[in-house]
């Protein structure tokens, strides 16, 4: 196979490993690669402190590859009251609909309506939902009639349907995203490594001045001195503050939701579709995604935080029952193409003496010996999430008083062309991987070389999410990737056997039983 483009070095996971080996005191260390880590790496950087992310697994890996692919202010939210949430949310989605245009869209959104007295119920409330987003308004709300409702998604129920309000939202593909912020942290001289795990913190004079973080493919383990640590794993914060001090009270109420992911007949068209209310109190979206509809998602309480979280059947047939009253054809279990469960990182109130609530969906917590911990929130508002942990850490450590830059910070790059180019030399790679999935085997090889694609798991769920539209196509396409990976990463037959071994176990996770 030829090589007609170079991998971009600075992207690639060798070179970020040799900037940790220079061995230069940070600024920070980040624990955490999902969209609060790298959110908070690309804010720390681009304002000129030198920053190391450490990801134990794959950027991405838990909740932040598990989203309802919604960038949104939170209807439900608007329901409850807390419009400060909502304001906060819809600015930050106005922001990165400017800043990530690529991955970051417009959708139209539909409250199906089958009582009249819903009408003017829901009517004022996305008319609120509107106001409250000010100059980053997508569109305007408005009422459907029953006939341009279904015009909208022709799969409705037709019988007793009252017409519809339509708002907007926007959708996006959350690793996608990811990718993008990550690549424009190392842009701004961040380093950032995935499979690279903290297991140990650094204490000097009684603070925690570093951490000890052991590379998971190699065996090579570093001394990563710093002046300040922030913990920003999401559902795994008690394991990182419990390292630190073993007495720490925990603060994660870990919360399970899954979706399930239906083909595109069950909702064809542009819009989606939200159940305003449900059986147990949340909302249930359809969303067209990538050619395929994926409808969530449950809540579910957890005692325990899984890495691997699996879809229980209460909850698959939960949404099957109520996307399908709503549907003119109700799905069935063999409709489904995959399945996948995701963990919300709920956060229990805390001690008012070393916990700082800046905004009312993440919370910001300092310990006795320093190590910030950054816990709750959600993807639409990492950046703000991100810029809030950046100004306690500079207090925290005495850093200097730099301002964030990333509110009209443009994420990451568009590589269609460049993909292209691949192709044009290797008109092979223009064969799709499978014909159930909207990816290239070119889109595979470039995601090897230039996003740090480490693992079978790695290009199929995240990089493409190839295991989360077609579990059984994943299945498929897995031999070839492996050996793609092997052969760009030099790995041995040996490894490419307990790549798909490891695979097909993930692969039954994402199917019915």
């Amino acid at each position: 196979m030829t090589k007609p483009l170079p991998p971009n070095p600075a992207y690639q996971r060798a070179s970020q490993l040799e900037n940790l080996a220079r061995g230069e005191t940070l600024d920070m260390v980040i624990i955490g690669g999902g969209a609060t880590g790298v959110g908070i790496a690309l804010d720390a950087a681009s304002r000129g402190f030198r920053v190391a992310l450490c990801e134990k697994y794959d950027f991405g890996k838990g909740t932040s590859s598990r989203s309802t692919k919604l960038v949104h202010g939170g209807v439900r939210y608007l329901q409850q009251g807390n419009v400060s949430l909502v304001r906060e949310a819809l600015h930050e989605r106005g922001l990165l609909l400017k800043n990530a245009a690529h991955v970051v869209y417009a959708l139209p959104t539909i409250v199906p309506l089958y009582a009249k007295w819903q009408i003017p119920y829901y009517w004022t409330g996305l008319k609120a939902y509107d106001l409250l987003a000010g100059s980053l308004n997508i569109g305007r709300s408005g009422y459907l009639s029953p006939a341009a409702a279904r015009a909208a998604i022709p799969t409705l129920k037709a019988e007793g349907l009252q017409g519809g309000i339509r708002y907007f939202d926007a959708g996006f593909d959350d690793t996608r995203l990811l990718v993008s912020m990550l690549q424009t942290a190392i842009d701004e001289g961040a380093t950032c490594i995935n499979y690279l795990a903290v297991n140990g913190l650094i204490k000097q004079s009684g603070r925690v001045g570093g951490v000890m973080a052991h590379d998971e493919l190699n065996g090579t383990t570093y001394e990563l001195r710093a002046r300040v640590v922030i913990n920003a794993t999401g559902p795994f914060s008690d394991s990182i503050r419990q390292m630190d001090s073993p007495e720490t009270r925990p603060r994660i109420q870990p919360s399970q939701g899954i979706h399930i992911v239906l083909d595109r007949r069950f909702l064809p068209g542009t819009s989606a579709m939200i159940v305003p209310k449900t059986a147990d109190g949340r909302v249930i979206f359809a969303i067209p995604w990538h050619g395929a509809t994926l409808v969530g998602t449950t809540d579910t309480p957890l005692s325990d935080t899984p890495v691997e979280p699996v879809p229980l059947e209460s909850e698959i047939d939960f949404l099957l029952t109520t996307v399908g009253q709503y549907l003119s054809e109700a799905p069935k279990r063999g409709d489904i193409r995959s399945i996948f469960a995701g963990i919300r990182p709920l956060v229990s109130e805390g001690d008012e003496h070393t916990t700082s609530k800046l905004a009312r969906d993440h919370v910001i917590e300092v310990n006795r010996e320093g190590l910030i911990s950054v816990m709750g929130g959600k993807w639409t508002t990492y950046r703000r999430m991100a810029e809030d942990a950046v100004n306690r850490a500079i207090e925290v450590a005495d850093l200097p008083q730099l301002a964030c830059r990333t509110e009209s910070m443009p994420l990451g790059h568009n590589n269609t062309s460049a993909i292209a180019e691949l192709t044009r030399h290797n008109p092979e790679l223009a064969e799709p991987l499978d014909p159930a999935l909207p990816y290239s085997w070119a889109q595979v090889l470039w995601t090897i070389r230039n996003e740090m694609a480490m693992t079978v798991e790695d290009v199929l769920s995240r990089r493409t999410r190839a295991l989360l539209l077609c579990a059984t196509a994943s299945r498929r396409c897995a031999p070839r990737v492996a050996a793609m990976l092997a052969e760009e990463h030099g790995h041995d037959p040996a490894w490419i056997a307990s790549q798909l071994a490891e695979f097909e176990q993930l692969v039954k996770l994402h199917l019915p039983a």
